[in-house]
């Protein structure tokens, strides 16, 4: 007779917030490819608001989001592949291009920003508003003290 093992609950959690995640980006990717953005990963908006936030080189990419410069060079190379940035000359140094998020990344960002909290709203909708900000008090108090990266998004 084989044994059975017995289930972790430490395990079963792990998979419920995997889950939770990958429930609210696949419906998110889903309509964002609807909408002309097939392809989109977590990782490309998360490197998207860090360009928007500065980091307009390949190794600052890299040091916001704790890649390699060369991993940063090509999340770069997909976002402009997709039309989200695009490398213009820099003024103080013509050897190098700075990266901007252009007006379709931005969409992106809007778009994508909206759709997340459409899935926020009916999940309330679903478990109850109080419910919602209870977990995600008790979320933000568990992970307080890990920070998060691009590898943290990667599929």
């Amino acid at each position: 007779m084989i044994a059975l093992m017995a289930q972790s609950s430490g395990a079963e959690l792990a998979l419920l917030l995997l889950g939770g995640f990958h429930s609210m980006v696949d419906e998110v990717n889903a309509e964002l490819a609807k909408r002309g953005h097939d392809g989109v990963r977590p990782v490309h908006e998360f490197a998207l608001r860090a360009v928007d936030a500065g980091a307009d080189t390949a190794s600052e990419l890299g040091r916001r989001l704790s890649v390699t410069k060369q991993a940063a060079a090509q999340t770069i190379a997909v976002l402009e592949g997709f039309g989200y940035v695009d490398r213009e000359p820099d003024p103080g140094d013509a050897r190098r291009k700075r990266v901007r998020v252009t007006p379709r990344g931005r969409e992106l960002m809007t778009v994508g920003g909206a759709l997340f909290d459409d899935v926020r709203s009916r999940w309330a909708a679903q478990i109850g508003p109080e419910q919602l900000e209870i977990l995600e008090t008790l979320l933000a108090q568990l992970v307080e003290r890990r920070s998060f990266t691009a590898e943290d998004l990667r599929d």
